[in-house]
């Protein structure tokens, strides 16, 4: 891939991952949670999901003990840049903006490719009209989508 992907349109920099306050309550529940889910694990002889409940655990704790790393951003006239990922214009299907502050500021795209998973991009400080009309030059929208999906909101009220 060539040092430039285009005329860059926007950019700013993104968390690599979502980092939440967590509260004292927040772990003693969780850790609570967690524990039963592995009592039970045990008590039906099953492994697996003991084997699960321990992972989620050493996960949370390595994400809490992790600084999330900045990533660039960019839109240009190619695609849109993530890092050293890149996406061309030709593979996305479309795009929505589901702009919701303090809460939810956030870009979604859907690919042609049914295998590959949506893609999510916190707003930040941007704002959605200009990004709006950017991507409207090289892009559908989908003005069905209102809501956050879900597994996001599921995932920003668990704070995990």
């Amino acid at each position: 891939m060539p040092k430039t992907f285009g005329t860059i349109l926007a950019s700013w920099n993104i968390p690599e991952f979502e980092k939440y306050d967590r509260s004292i309550f927040w772990y003693v529940g969780f850790g609570l949670l967690g524990f039963f889910c592995l009592i039970y694990a045990l008590w039906t002889v099953n492994f697996l999901f003991a084997l699960i409940i321990i992972i989620a655990g050493f996960v949370v704790y390595i994400q809490e003990k992790t600084e999330a790393d900045q990533i660039k951003c960019l839109i240009t006239s190619k695609g849109i840049k993530l890092g050293a990922k890149v996406y061309f214009y030709s593979d996305i299907k479309q795009f929505w903006i589901i702009y919701d502050p303090p809460g939810v500021k956030k870009l979604y795209f859907s690919f042609r490719n049914i295998l590959s998973p949506q893609l999510t991009i916190s707003l930040k400080s941007q704002n959605p009209i200009k990004i709006r009309e950017i991507l409207l030059q090289f892009l559908d929208e989908d003005l069905e989508k209102e809501r956050e999906p879900f597994n996001e909101s599921l995932g920003r009220w668990a704070k995990i």
